[in-house]
């Protein structure tokens, strides 16, 4: 029988997707769960893929069935069961073969898990996979990172189950070591910004307004049709629209404002700190999540200082619900612009020389915040490429021109509404600071020289410098 092309390991919902994505492509994938009924259910439950699948009751078994160099795709679950799979496959595999990780693991694992490779003969890729159950079934956006000669390997089935996007697929080798996973790291951050903004729409609506799920859907549905046009929008729209069986009422009016977050964005919001990134949309969305968790809290402050003003008596005019989409826009871009700066000096800091324009165009099909406006993005990175800042850009320049007053408007009439706006409202305050040619930091350089003589520049003089200040007693 044909050696399989690659295996994989960990047969849950986006285990499966992939495996049979790839027997879909005519590539033979050997599998293993380490609960082995998963394995005879999945190989039972494959239909006509079946003969592109070699089910393995072990690891070893697993092994064998690949064609040497051999590529292994665990879709296991981050952290210590990544580790104790790479040691438990490690006695079988010879030197070539490849590891993969695909599943959201911290790119700090990663690099550390390369270097506990190294010299073993088994090479490792990082591989940050978007796009949730429905993408790796059907066509991901994958991250690639690692040594390039085992990408090589494994590049054509990569590309083959990947998303495409006017016929370019959705899959890119990134940059060595941990450069995979940072990236798909931070598109996740950029998600919870995308998410969290067009969720304080939808409170300016519901609240401000008073406006049933099912009309504020038909205004995300109109949006999706300009320049707003993505996968969230689209799903905002749906969700909105969408009744609850058991009770017939708006199925988003019965769900829990409770948010769940398994940690990616939060790393991303790390990661941007370390690195002294201000990405600001990025860690108020984190922020925003983990205040969403705290439900009783926000019920018992509720009772202690009385609810937000009553709804407007009206529905909201055209002209504002143009604000209002001109303000998501805005904040999108900055959002999208922070991201990006924070892979930049990730690049800078670990030697990958990420390929901004690539991450674009790889994002634009298969992955959760696929949008139209990447085309710009990669547009944007492409033409001017050595470009300090993406808002720097004659493009975002002009898309932020034309879109900062309404993000300006809408922040404050959701301020004067007590509606709260947070990720938007950082996304203006990043604006606002971001094109103040002198700031107020002075006066904080001031403050630590007082109480800690830490010094200062001066802006006639060079050097550092103290103040005249007495601070015996």
């Amino acid at each position: 029988m044909t050696k399989a092309e690659i295996g994989l390991i960990g047969l849950g919902v986006m285990g499966s997707g992939l495996a049979l994505n790839i027997a879909e492509k005519g590539y033979p994938v050997a599998v293993y769960n380490r609960t082995s009924t998963r394995t005879g259910e999945f190989f039972e439950n494959a239909g006509d893929l079946r003969g592109n699948i070699v089910p393995c009751a072990s690891l070893k078994e697993l092994v064998a069935e690949i064609r040497p160099p051999r590529p292994i795709l665990m879709m296991v679950q981050a952290g210590k069961a990544v580790d104790e799979q790479i040691q438990a496959l490690r006695e079988h595999l010879s030197e070539g073969d490849i590891v993969i990780d695909g599943g959201n693991a911290n790119f700090r694992d990663t690099i550390r898990r390369f270097d506990d490779l190294e010299g073993s003969g088994i090479t490792f890729i990082g591989m940050g996979v978007s796009g949730g159950a429905f993408g790796a079934r059907h066509g991901p956006s994958i991250m690639v990172g690692g040594d390039h000669a085992a990408y090589a390997r494994v590049e054509p089935v990569l590309t083959a189950i990947a998303a495409r996007y006017k016929g370019e697929p959705c899959s890119a080798w990134l940059g060595e070591g941990g450069a995979g996973h940072f990236v798909k790291t931070i598109h996740n951050g950029i998600e919870y910004a995308d998410m969290q903004m067009i969720a304080e729409i939808y409170g300016i609506l519901r609240d401000g307004f008073a406006m049933p799920a099912a009309a504020i859907g038909d205004v995300f549905a109109r949006w999706n049709h300009g320049r707003l046009d993505s996968y969230l929008v689209e799903i905002t729209a749906e969700v909105l629209a969408t009744a609850d069986p058991a009770t017939g009422r708006p199925l988003v009016d019965m769900i829990l404002d409770r948010a769940g977050q398994k940690g990616t964005g939060r790393w991303a919001a790390i990661e941007a700190q370390m690195m002294g990134v201000p990405a600001t949309v990025i860690e108020v969305a984190v922020a925003a999540r983990s205040l969403s968790a705290e439900k009783a809290m926000r019920v018992a402050a509720a009772s202690a200082y009385g609810g937000r003003a009553a709804p407007a008596g009206r529905e909201p005019d055209a002209a504002f619900i143009d604000d209002l989409e001109l303000a998501l826009f805005a904040g999108k871009v900055i959002a999208y612009a922070q991201g990006f700066t924070v892979m930049g000096e990730a690049s800078c800091e670990f030697r990958w020389n990420l390929p901004m324009a690539t991450i674009a165009r790889i994002w634009r099909a298969g992955c959760i915040i696929r949008s139209q406006f990447l085309d710009r993005l990669a547009d944007a990175c492409d033409a001017e490429p050595d470009a300090a800042h993406l808002l720097l850009t004659r493009d975002f320049a002009a898309m932020l021109g034309e879109t900062h007053a309404s993000l300006r408007r809408v922040v404050a009439h959701a301020a004067l509404a007590g509606l709260p706006v947070p990720a938007l409202s950082a996304a203006l305050g990043y604006f606002d600071a971001f094109r103040q040619s002198r700031g107020t930091a002075n006066l904080i350089q001031g403050q630590r020289d007082y109480f800690g003589a830490h010094g200062f520049e001066r802006t006639d003089a060079e050097g550092l410098h103290h103040g005249p200040w007495d601070t015996s007693g």
